[in-house]
């Protein structure tokens, strides 16, 4: 669907909710109040602009329209206005998502959000069904199956690539500088990879994280004693491709190198606070020299261990500016048997700020020191790149598979080169 169709639906959507509840246009005027700031989120106004459409849909489209079809495509319409992580859910998905995970269906390993409209890889877990098939992320999906990926919901996506383990889904994939193609991807179960740990020159001690799902905490807080025994001075914690997570696995890894102050806050409607994380001086493990490494798939979880780092200065973020996550939902249910599973709330920084912005300049945590890697994927105009004319389900032609390009980790050597300078500054 269009941006002008989403903006058409979504306006209409606001009409046919209000209908449906007073049980017609003549009352809405009295029910609605005005807010006087912001002309644009004046309730009254938008819904007088959309009460003439919706009389014209009645006394002019050509066939006698359906209004429960209208109805469904509103209500989607209405959420596609709002974040990538609020949507409608139908009756049928309603039942299931009260009835949490159906048992048997897995995914393929892989962490999504939304751009310009397409299902965006944030990150593929190593070693996951995505990764093997050769997912990446900052890959766009433009199609699950034959499914457009614009014309669906991320919850509806998310979905679509849930499935029997090993039942194929095809997915039509567009990549920074490359050919639109196929992967097809086997669904399965997967295991995130235990911690790695090495000790580099310099008494440097490197960690690195696949993800901050439940028990995390406690894998970096015994890589951490491990690599002090062996005489660690200073630690490099990379959290690039960490988008996986909870909060409270979060605010702990935090707390692993930050002995007190505000860790993370949970930001509610009118920017009021509903929860502060503050670290516990007990829980700390490791006081040395650290540097947290960040890219375009940390996300979530992982920006709070950033930020927290940042706003309490208690160390450097070298790498790019993370993702942007970190909500949390609420299913409202309607009278129909839908439900709205609205975002009321955002994980934000020890400052505030909430890592879910309106654009890529205020969204994420932005690093001290800015280091782009070059096989970095640019931000792409899927409009520019998308090639209609292919079937989306086509079998791709086999090409042979390119050599691995030896790149050099350009961000870790900047972690390595500070923490260096830092032990040379001392012993002078």
């Amino acid at each position: 669907m269009s941006f002008r169709g989403k903006l058409w639906v979504m306006s209409l959507s606001g009409v046919i909710a209000v209908y449906a509840v007073i049980g017609g246009l003549p009352m809405i005027g009295g029910l609605l109040t005005i807010s006087a700031q912001q002309p644009v989120n004046d309730a009254n106004a938008q819904l007088r602009i959309v009460e003439a459409v919706l009389k014209h849909i009645q006394d002019d489209y050509v066939d006698e329209p359906n209004m429960e079809k209208v109805r469904l495509g509103a209500l989607r319409g209405l959420a596609g206005g709002l974040d990538p992580y609020s949507s409608y859910l139908t009756p049928e998905q309603v039942k299931a998502y009260e009835a949490s995970k159906t048992a048997g269906n897995t995914g393929i390993g892989a962490e999504f959000s939304q751009y310009l409209g397409y299902v965006y890889v944030i990150s593929a877990i190593k070693g996951g069904p995505a990764d093997r098939a050769g997912v990446k992320a900052g890959d766009v999906i433009e199609y699950i199956d034959n499914k457009a990926t614009r014309d669906i919901s991320l919850y509806d996506a998310r979905q679509l690539l849930q499935g029997e383990t090993g039942s194929p889904v095809a997915l039509r994939i567009l990549r920074s500088g490359e050919k639109a193609q196929t992967i097809r991807v086997a669904r399965g179960t997967y295991t995130i990879p235990k911690v790695e740990t090495k000790l580099e020159a310099g008494k440097i001690g490197v960690i690195k994280v696949f993800s901050l799902e439940e028990g995390e905490a406690n894998d970096i807080r015994s890589a951490v004693t491990n690599l002090t025994k062996q005489g660690a001075q200073k630690i490099i914690l990379d959290l690039r491709g960490v988008a996986a997570g909870s909060l409270s696995e979060a605010v702990a890894t935090a707390n692993i190198f930050i002995k007190d102050g505000e860790i993370a806050k949970v930001i509610g409607k009118d920017g009021k606070i509903q929860s502060n994380f503050t670290a516990e001086p007990a829980k700390v493990a490791f006081g040395g020299s650290l540097v947290v490494l960040t890219d375009a798939g940390t996300a979530g979880a992982a920006e709070i261990v950033a930020a927290a780092v940042i706003d309490r200065k208690r160390g450097e973020v070298v790498g790019e500016r993370t993702f942007g996550a970190g909500t949390e939902q609420k299913l409202f249910p309607l009278s129909s048997g839908g439900g709205y599973l609205l975002t009321v709330a955002k994980w934000a920084s020890p400052a505030g700020t909430p890592f879910l912005g309106e654009d890529r300049a205020t969204t994420g945590v932005k690093p001290t020191i800015e280091v782009k890697r070059p096989d970095t994927p640019e931000p792409l105009d899927v409009d520019a790149i998308t090639q209609p004319e292919a079937t989306p389900n086509a079998t791709p032609t086999p090409t042979p598979k390119p050599q691995p390009k030896v790149v050099e980790d350009v961000q870790m050597k900047k972690a390595l080169e500070l923490l260096a300078d830092k032990a040379a500054a001392k012993a002078a």
